[in-house]
């Protein structure tokens, strides 16, 4: 699948997930895995976590589509952020204890256009992970409500 067709299928979740939240609430008790675990473990626990947020970051900051959005952040904190939140958004046993995702972009600016550049930041880190396809969607269907925090612009 081409790198174009992925980024639409990402997009085309991420709005679902947006546009009807109270059904996608609805849905996920029904659709969840017997094991609430799973997507936690399909990413490698906090091992994979960890060196998947190693990755995004450094792409992050090297994408210049975003990179200046990074330059007076603490690389390593966000890094270690990111997994906590990933971790517990994903099923796993940790405790995400930073600040709430509006709190944290407030002063960002951060544009629908930076957003996307993100998701397929992050899109390229899980692919270089070998994240199957099925466990990326689903981790980004659980972040995709958060794009009403991040996007301020």
């Amino acid at each position: 699948m081409t790198m174009k067709k992925r980024i639409a299928l990402a997009a085309a979740a991420l709005c679902i997930a947006a546009a009807a939240p109270s059904m996608a609430q609805t849905a996920a008790p029904m659709s969840a895995p017997s094991d609430p675990a799973a997507l936690y473990k399909s990413f490698g626990e906090k091992t994979g976590l960890t060196q998947l947020m190693d990755d995004f970051v450094n792409r992050l900051a090297a994408d210049p589509r975003i990179a200046d959005k990074f330059k007076n952040t603490n690389l390593d904190h966000l890094k270690h952020q990111l997994t906590e939140q990933l971790c517990q958004v994903s099923g796993g046993p940790c405790q995400y204890q930073g600040p709430d995702m509006a709190a944290a972009h407030a002063d960002m600016g951060v544009t629908k256009g930076n957003f996307n550049a993100l998701v397929e930041d992050l899109q390229k880190a899980m692919d270089a992970r070998n994240i199957p396809f099925s466990a990326q969607n689903q981790m980004l269907a659980r972040l995709a409500p958060m794009h009403r925090d991040i996007i301020t612009k």
